[in-house]
Order: structure tokens, then C-alpha cells, then sequence
């Protein structure tokens, strides 16, 4: 299937919209000033983008709590768009088999052990991953968005 028109990267192609980039920061510290500092990043990218007039503009993150996504939606409740959250989500063990092909280990791996956890509650379409190569993951999200966004024509149109 082919792609509509978006603000995308296939995998494994870094173009400067990664996530990144909204993380500039020197010297590179995790702190409550510098978190809102990325999430008003995050969402004056978004904003630009949704402004550009792109039919849809996917956002690549590893948002692993409510609040997190509810603060950022909050941020462009004002734009008149339909937001699709979609969680990719593994098993543990597959999850630690990627880590370790990537060379991570100890508090890395802990840590994305709990933020698969945390995903795990979070109110989102989940997608399982576990057997999906990356041209998949994307193609079924693709897919959703199309299903929605027909869906969506569909009321507009029989009203």
C-alpha cells in the first residue's frame, strides 16, 4: 500500500526529524525545567506541521505515561485535527533480544523494561510488534489512519 502524503521517514532513514532533535540540549540534563522545555518542542513541531497543510504528520516517541500525551494534546487542542495514538508494544524478552542487538544493557534495559509496562496501561490503540519487521509497523498504522479517516468521511458524508 502505498503512503499519502506525510511528514514520514521510512525506517532506518534519519532525516532531522527524530526525536532528538527536540532534546538539544548543552549541557544534556533531565530535569522538570528541561522537560517542558521538550514538550513545547514537540508540540511546536507538531503545530508547524499540522499548519504545512501535510494530510497527516506521524509523531515517533516512546510516550510511556497518560499525562505525558494528555499535556501534549493539550498543547494543540486549539488545532481542528483528529489525533490517532498508536503504542507498539513487545513482550519482555523480545524487547531484551532487540536491546542487546543495539549493545544495551543494565539501567537502559530496566528502564524500557518499565516504560513497556507503563505502555502497557496507557489509553491507546496497541499494536503488537514482536514479529513485525518495521515496514509492517508502519504499514498497519498506515492502514488504521486510512480506516479512520474513511470512517470519519463516511459519518461526515451521512449526516
Amino acid at each position: 500500500m502505498p503512503h499519502p502524503p506525510a511528514v514520514y521517514s521510512p525506517p532506518g532513514q534519519d532525516d532531522n526529524r527524530n526525536g532528538a532533535e527536540v532534546w538539544r540540549i548543552n549541557p544534556f540534563e533531565v530535569t522538570d525545567r528541561t522537560k517542558d522545555i521538550v514538550e513545547q518542542n514537540i508540540a511546536f513541531v507538531l503545530r508547524n506541521y499540522i499548519k504545512a497543510n501535510y494530510e497527516y504528520v506521524i509523531l515517533a516517541w516512546v510516550l510511556h505515561q497518560q499525562s505525558i500525551i494528555d499535556r501534549l494534546l493539550s498543547k494543540l487542542d486549539d488545532l481542528k485535527v483528529t489525533v490517532h495514538i498508536f503504542t507498539l508494544i513487545c513482550d519482555e524478552e523480545t524487547l531484551k533480544e532487540r536491546l542487546r542487538r543495539e549493545n544495551n544493557k543494565g539501567r537502559e534495559l530496566e528502564r524500557a523494561i518499565e516504560r513497556l509496562r507503563q505502555s502497557l496501561t496507557l489509553e491507546t490503540e496497541k499494536f503488537g510488534t514482536a514479529v513485525m519487521k518495521p515496514d509492517k509497523v508502519v504499514s498497519k498504522i498506515v492502514e488504521a489512519v486510512i480506516c479512520w479517516g474513511q470512517i470519519l468521511k463516511t459519518l461526515i458524508v451521512g449526516r
